[in-house]
Parts: structure tokens; sequence; C-alpha cells
């Protein structure tokens, strides 16, 4: 196997374990023992659990940051605002383990650097489709883009991860209806 599909072995393993039982609780050990590697290939590809963590969390805010990208299509800014939240929304769908680790170990004066890059990359989609729809006349001229974007970010987060538990056969479109509607009427 490759080293970078050994590293892809890993980062699954571990945030399914992160996400499982939480950062502290995680073992390199139970890692190495889910990917299917040896102990010292976690620290041969990463040097220590901490920088697994922190290289983790930049490959997957990447991902994240990508995909919000990808998904600002839209004829106006609301529409893209829109179809973002709906890009979220079906990226946490798909990984939901990286969206409760997100949630709750990111955050953690130690990981000050990735939670950096999630607001330049990942909130900056969400900042730059207001800062248009403002400029446009679509939402308030005053609007605090920075804050109201790491707010819609938090709102699809915390809607996706208890969608997942508790809502399963919810259908994705039903809960993107609902935070849109609640959006339109809040930023206009």
């Amino acid at each position: 196997m490759s080293r970078a599909g050994t590293r892809m072995k890993v980062f699954g393993a571990a945030i399914e374990l992160i996400a499982e039982q939480g950062y502290s609780a995680t073992t390199v050990e139970a890692i190495a023992e889910r990917a299917g590697v040896a102990k010292g290939t976690v620290f041969y590809n990463f040097g220590s659990k901490e920088a697994l963590f922190g290289a983790l969390l930049e490959f997957s805010i990447g991902k994240l940051a990508d995909a919000l990208a990808e998904s600002a299509t839209g004829e106006t800014a609301l529409a893209r605002l829109d179809a973002v939240v709906l890009g979220q929304l079906r990226f946490f769908e798909q990984y939901g383990p990286f969206a409760r680790v997100l949630l709750a170990e990111m955050w953690r004066t130690a990981w000050q650097e990735a939670v950096a890059q999630l607001r330049e990359s990942a909130l900056g989609v969400y900042a730059g489709v207001l800062r248009d729809a403002a400029a446009g006349g679509e939402v308030r001229a005053d609007l605090d883009v920075e804050t109201a974007a790491t707010a819609i970010f938090g709102m699809v987060l915390t809607v996706s991860i208890e969608r997942r538990v508790m809502h399963p056969e919810r259908p994705i479109e039903e809960t993107h209806a609902t935070l849109v509607e609640l959006l339109h009427g809040r930023v206009r």
C-alpha cells in the first residue's frame, strides 16, 4: 500500500475513534488496530497522536472547504448561500464522524491553527457569499458577514449531527428547506 493509502486508512480509523470516544480517550494503539497497521506505522507517518490529529484536521477542513466552494453556484448570492448550506449538509452526511469531531474537539487551544484554517477556508466561503449578497442588496448592507458566516456554519453543523442521530430517515432536502427558510427570514 502507498504512503498516501496508509495515511487515509489511519485518518479514517482516527476520525471514527475520536468521534466515538473523544480525543483524550483515543490511543495510537487503538487507531493502528482499527486501521489494520502497526503502531510504528502511525508514528512513522505522523510522529505523534497530536501531529496525527493536526494533519487529520488540516486534511478534513481542506476537503470541507473544497466541497463548500464547489457548491457555491447559483444566479444570485442568496441562491449561492442556499447551495452552500446544502453542500455542507451533504458533506456532513457523507463524513458524519468528522462533523462530530469538529463540534466536540477542535476548539481547544491546541488546535488554533486548524480553527484559523476553518475560518479562512470553509467559513470564508460563507463570508464571501454573504458579502456578495450585501453588495447586491439581497441582505442588509450592514450585516456582520464574519459573525453571520460562523453562525450559519455552526447552525448547519449542529443540525447535520442532530439529523443523523435523531432523524436519519428525514430527507436532507427537507432539512435544507427548513434551514433556508430560517436564513431567508433573518438575513434580509
